[in-house]
This record gives structure tokens, sequence and C-alpha cells, in this order.
């Protein structure tokens, strides 16, 4: 990822959306007459379920179902809310973001950039021994700390915005020769990742927001893939996953990383990169820790590494030397998130 929100993207912003209604519209399609116990007659061809039985279901009249559905009503009440999640058979997260449509929080004064650099700052303090950076609802980076600028300084960069980056690098990538063998695994690896990264936008921004709308509007202009991923109304957090880095001196190593909530009215979150002890992630990170402290230790660390690269290539050849027959050869394999 290399490119951030940028000037041009202040000249437009989409407008105010029926969101709620677009959520229950999208949610209603997906379902079939199966799911919720309906009897499918010969010959229906509405796509998931009819608004009608989605209002029975739920409780409610179909002329208020309808009116959720236009935008024409935005604020249904707490047992309309379940009524409805029951009725979309909605899991917790998906139940969490309805509530969250249904009933937006009201204005909350936005903290001082001031106020949040000092937060942010004495956060990333407490974090100096592990990479992290923290990022807002729109996943705009707002700051790193040293270790993770040290771990990816092209990405981790603060401005930049990362579903901006990943939407660009997933243009070149399908700019690129397709006529590979892998090619169709890292589509369908590309395509994982950006509906994660595209749910968790609308999970954590706000509709309201002018600067969520201005992210939207800017990936709405760009990209087809985000226009299409975008009309799924997936709504999730990210919450934990595994990441590929090139980490100098190391090449790719896999390191583990957690995302947690900041309080406070500013909404941010921080992201931390650990690794399992004793991999050779760790060794990667207790590298980049000892060179930015100037310590001689760095040079130990990656013998260290070295030399475990070098026993696990031995193990290998050494495994792959024993006959065909031969029981309990246990193969390692490194998935990305």
């Amino acid at each position: 990822m290399h490119s951030c929100l940028p000037e041009e993207s202040r000249m437009r912003s989409i407008g105010p959306e029926n969101t709620l209604g677009d959520f229950l519209r999208t949610r209603r399609e997906k379902l079939q007459p199966e799911d919720v116990g309906i009897l499918r007659m010969p010959g229906r061809r509405v796509p998931g379920l009819r608004r009608e039985e989605v209002a029975d279901l739920a409780g409610v009249s179909l002329d208020y179902y309808l009116r959720l559905e236009q935008g024409k009503d935005s604020r249904p009440s707490d047992q309309v809310v379940v009524g409805l999640a029951r009725a979309l058979l909605l899991d917790g997260e998906s139940r969490q973001y309805l509530m969250k449509l249904a009933q937006p929080r009201p204005f909350v004064r936005l903290a001082s950039e001031e106020q949040v650099t000092e937060a942010v700052a004495e956060l990333l303090n407490q974090w100096s021994h592990l990479p992290a950076y923290v990022c807002d609802a729109n996943q705009n980076v707002v700051a790193v700390n040293p270790l993770a600028n040290q771990l990816a300084s092209t990405i981790l960069i603060p401005g930049i915005n990362h579903l901006v980056a990943a939407y660009d690098d997933y243009a070149i990538f399908c700019a690129q020769p397709a006529d590979y063998e892998h090619r169709a695994i890292e589509e369908a690896g590309w395509e994982t990742a950006l509906r994660n990264i595209t749910a968790a936008l609308r999970f954590n921004g706000d509709p309201a927001d002018p600067k969520f709308r201005e992210v939207v509007g800017l990936l709405s202009e760009r990209y087809p893939a985000f226009r299409r991923i975008w009309a799924l109304h997936d709504a999730k957090p990210q919450l934990n996953g595994k990441s590929l880095l090139d980490v100098d001196t190391f090449g790719w190593v896999e390191l583990n990383w957690q995302t947690l909530n900041v309080p406070g009215a500013a909404n941010l979150f921080v992201t931390l990169y650990f690794a399992e002890a004793g991999s050779r992630g760790a060794d990667a990170l207790a590298y980049l820790a000892a060179r930015q402290q100037g310590d001689a230790r760095a040079a130990e660390v990656r013998d260290h590494a070295d030399q475990l690269e070098s026993d696990e290539l031995a193990a290998k050849r050494s495994s792959a030397a024993r006959p065909a027959s031969s029981d309990g050869v246990k193969t390692r394999t490194a998935q990305s998130s």
C-alpha cells in the first residue's frame, strides 16, 4: 500500500444515504424462504424474502416496514430492531450494526486535534516494545510508533488511508498479466481482504460523518471493485489476524496483529503486531527493536534467525530423504489475512 487520501478528495463526497433501508433490503434479498421456515411455492421469482414476509416475521405492519426500507422512517424502537434482527437472522455483529443505524449516537463534540495527538502519543509510548499504529474509524492512520515505522515505513505513514491504499494496490494487481499458475488463488485472497476491510469501514464509520462520506465517495468514484463490494452491505470489525510483512534483512515473515478500540470521543483504534516466542517473526521484531536502539545485539538476533532458518532447511532436507512409507512428518504452513 502506498497512497493516501489526497487533496482532490475534498472536491466530492457522497450525500446522505438511505443506509438503514439499503441494509434491510440487502439482507432481505440474501435470505431464502427455506431459511426462515416458509414453504417455497411453485413459480416464485422474488429474490430472497418478500417485504410482507419480513414484516410478518418481525412483528410489524407491512406499511411500517415499507417506510423503513424507503428511508421515510429511520428511528425504529428497540423492540422493532430486535424483531428485524430476528426476522433477518442477523448475527451478533450485524445486529450491533443495525442498532447503530437505527439509533445513531447523539451529537458528541469531538476532541481537539491537540488532545487527540497527546492521547495517541501517550498510548503509543506504552507500546514501545511492539510495533503499533493508530487509525480512526475511516481507516486513516493517525500515528505510528518508531518500531512500526521500521516494520513498514511505506505502509504505516500518518495520513495514509488503508482502504484507499488497498484498492489502489488491487488496481495495480489487476493490471498485471494474468496468465500464471497461482493467479486465481491471489485473486481470491484479494477479494477476501478487500471485503474484510470494507466491512470494517462500514461497521466502524459514521454515515453522518462528512469525512466518512468523503472516503466512500472517493472510493466509489475510482474503483468498480469497491462499488461492487460496498453494495453487499457487509458490516464487521477487524479484530485480529495474521499478515506477511517484508522485514529488512529477514525477508517475508508472518506476524500476528490485534486491534483494540481506544475509549473516547475520537473513536480511534490501535493495532499491535506481535509474534510467537521463538519464531522467525519474533526474531525479526527483536532485530528491529535492537537496531532502533543502536544495540549491538541486533547482529546476534540476526545470526540466531539465520541459524534457525538453516536448521529448518536442514530438517526439511532430512525429512525429504526418508522413505516414502515413513510416518509422522509434519508440514507447517503460513496463512495471512
